[in-house]
């Protein structure tokens, strides 16, 4: 611990520190191998996982491929399309050896150890040197745990990628031998998600003459741009925000310091800094919810807020967001303080937002809508200038399998 106290960084100071007060709630931390967090956000109805002993699945085998993956990359395209609904079954034999570790490891990957706490793997709840995998979008989809052996049950239709849970600059000597197998969907046809439909019940200009355009600081100064909406269930909402990999953010500094000690323990990017309060239906945000890479979380994250509308679609919940991507800093024209800057272009995050969501599996319809009067160029509380096509994303979110 003495050589940790040595280090003159924010992460290692908030390490030691709280190892000395809470050493139990490290344990925790290191000998933790599973997580609840099922693979894309599957519920557990949904998600299978089998040991190596368990029969293969019931469905019909429609292929069958072996890949080698080199402990010196990070992530293999295997080249297999998989659809929403199929089983994939990924089994992996082979060791690596790490230079600083005192055993070879299998794919089930090293047990966790205190250097661990302070790595950045590209999947955070099991151990360095795990076969991990993802289906979609290498920018947007969350990755899984796959270990020696596991069925899969495909969130969504798109590219499988196998992987290493290690960092670029930290790889391992030697490969796993990857053999995957993938069945078709029970009753042969795959499931229908993020379905882009032209228009949704409800959503129309109605609608949007009780939606304010703009949302504001305390002062009533107009900022960021209403440019999402969520239909669903509080619990479903919340359910596909944590699924995406969004991290749910703090509202006081006090909290802040807190989280960002027990989250620097659990490998976690430190995303929950404190999110500044702005207003729409005349409250601050219900919920803030933060994306970003951990080295670069002070100066850049994808960031938003959410507001729960005071009255429903067709009887469904609607929750009216705003999101922007913090890119750096800029002077506050209101005080001449510092700030963070968004990026202009707010239609990125407004897709960004959209991607991570409906890589989940559990969007259900995705449309984009143009109302009246659209916002197309104006400034943040801020000072900042950002612009936009003006459409507002709409999504309609599966509300199956959650608590009765």
């Amino acid at each position: 611990m003495r050589c940790l106290l040595m280090r003159k960084t924010p992460a290692a100071f908030g390490f030691c520190f709280f190892a000395l007060v809470f050493p139990n709630a490290i344990r925790a931390q290191l000998v933790r191998e599973s997580t609840s967090r099922l693979p894309q956000g599957l519920s557990s109805s949904q998600q299978s996982e089998k040991p190596a002993s368990a029969q293969t699945p019931s469905g019909k085998m429609r292929l069958s491929q072996e890949v080698q993956l080199s402990g010196d990359s990070s992530w293999l395209d295997t080249g297999i399309d998989v659809q929403a609904g199929e089983h994939v079954l990924i089994s992996a034999t082979g060791k690596l050896r790490y230079s600083d570790a005192k055993t070879d490891n299998g794919p089930e990957g090293l047990a966790r150890g205190f250097k661990d706490l302070l790595r950045v793997l590209p999947f955070n709840e099991t151990g360095r040197g795990a076969l991990i995998g993802r289906i979609g979008d290498q920018d947007t989809a969350e990755p899984f745990a796959i270990g020696a052996r596991r069925d899969v049950l495909a969130p969504i239709s798109g590219r499988l990628s196998v992987g290493i849970n290690q960092d670029n600059s930290d790889t391992g000597d030697g490969n796993y031998t990857v053999r995957i197998e993938v069945y078709v969907p029970e009753g042969g046809a795959a499931r229908v998600v993020a379905e882009q439909v032209n228009s949704l019940p409800g959503i129309d200009n109605s609608l949007f003459s009780k939606i304010p355009r703009r949302i504001a600081d305390k002062a009533g100064n107009p900022g960021d741009m209403v440019n999402f909406l969520i239909l669903g269930s509080e619990e479903a909402m919340q359910r596909v925000f944590t699924t995406a990999g969004w991290v749910k953010v703090d509202a006081d500094v006090k909290g802040a310091v807190l989280h960002g000690l027990i989250e620097s323990l659990s490998k976690e990017s430190y995303l929950n800094m404190p999110m500044s309060p702005l207003y729409l239906f005349g409250r601050s945000q219900d919920y803030g919810w933060a994306h970003a890479e951990p080295i670069s979380v002070v100066k850049t994250r994808n960031h938003l807020r959410i507001w729960k509308a005071p009255f429903t679609v067709n009887g469904k919940m609607l929750w009216v967001g705003a999101a922007t991507h913090d890119i750096g800093f800029e002077r506050d024209q209101r005080n001449n303080g510092v700030t963070h800057k968004i990026d202009p272009d707010i239609d990125l995050e407004r897709d960004y937002v959209e991607k991570t969501l409906a890589s989940t599996g559990l969007v259900t319809q995705i449309t984009h809508f143009l109302p009246n009067s659209p916002v197309k160029e104006a400034k943040t509380a801020t000072g900042g200038t950002f612009h936009s096509n003006g459409q507002v994303l709409v999504l309609k979110l599966d509300e199956s399998a959650l608590s009765p």
